[in-house]
């Protein structure tokens, strides 16, 4: 059944993937950005998600692709995803990103709960753990990275998205809506892949970012069974590969750079270091693009 989708930051370069893979599947996606998504099927609301009015205008807006369609008459939404933000450190000033970032989401969560739109979706991110975006490089307190993890971040963008988890959490317990937070590994476009090379032979490069990844049509999918899966209130799960991003054993990625770092349970030979165990069990996410299909002679 084709479902009407508000998506804000789709003319990003997660957010054109998933809009992409939304379409391919039959539903409805109005993009709310501040700049046009170059995609004939997709109408482009610009949008300061930092200013309220504009937000719940635009969360009741009509959705249709052009000003003569037969009806201009807005339609129920069945799902708000929100990927819009600065999207890290270092390219502003360190408040504004936390002011664009939190105000942004409150504004967007706000309007769609008291729209009575029952299901949204957040881009969260893997530097919630605290890694990424350190002053200094620091070890974890164990692996792998799971959504039960108490996450410690010091930069003003993953603290960001820690304020926006509390947020969803927030706005959940007194909706009743169903709020889920996708921490997002490192995405990966379909034509990044001949970066992969150079990252084997530096492998101690993405010791940040745990040597996560996710392929951006992946997140299509995870993100659309987020959409269809009803019912779990607020929740957190990891969006990650089943594998790292290195052709090294994972054992022996923590050997060689998080030595000491305790391991909880068992771990596959390449298993990723951001767990995506719940998003499997829980959403049913199977990620179909592994870089061993399309990095030659691995």
């Amino acid at each position: 059944m084709t479902k009407r989708i508000i998506f804000t930051g789709g003319s990003g370069k997660a957010g054109r993937h998933v809009v992409q893979y939304l379409l391919e599947q039959g539903h409805q996606v109005l993009n709310l950005d501040t700049k046009p998504l170059d995609n004939p099927k997709v109408r482009t609301l610009i949008t300061d998600i930092t200013d309220s009015g504009q937000v719940f205008n635009a969360l009741s807006s009509y959705t249709g692709l052009h000003e003569f369609d037969p009806s201009l008459a807005p339609q129920p939404i069945d799902a708000v995803v929100h990927f819009a933000a600065i999207p890290r450190i270092l390219i502003a000033p360190d408040n504004e990103l936390f002011r664009i970032n939190v105000m942004g989401t409150y504004n967007v969560i706000e309007a769609a709960t008291k729209l009575g739109i029952r299901k949204i979706v957040l881009a969260s991110s893997e530097t919630t753990y605290g890694l990424v975006f350190a002053n200094e490089p620091r070890n974890p307190t164990y692996f792998p990275l799971d959504e039960d993890y108490d996450v410690d971040p010091m930069d003003s963008y993953a603290l960001s998205k820690v304020v926006n988890e509390r947020t969803a959490r927030a706005f959940a317990l007194r909706s009743g809506a169903d709020i889920y937070a996708l921490r997002i590994g490192n995405v990966i476009e379909p034509n990044e892949y001949h970066l992969f090379p150079g990252w084997f032979a530096d492998p101690g490069f993405r010791k940040r970012i745990a040597w996560s990844y996710i392929d951006a049509r992946d997140l299509g999918q995870i993100t659309l069974r987020a959409i269809d899966t009803d019912g779990l209130g607020f929740q957190i799960f990891n969006a990650a590969n089943d594998e790292t991003s290195s052709d090294l054993p994972t054992q022996e990625l923590i050997d060689r750079f998080y030595r000491g770092v305790p391991v909880k349970g068992q771990l596959g030979e390449y298993e990723t270091l951001l767990s995506n165990r719940k998003a499997r069990a829980m959403l049913g996410f199977q990620p179909q693009h592994s870089w061993r299909t399309y990095v030659g002679g691995r």
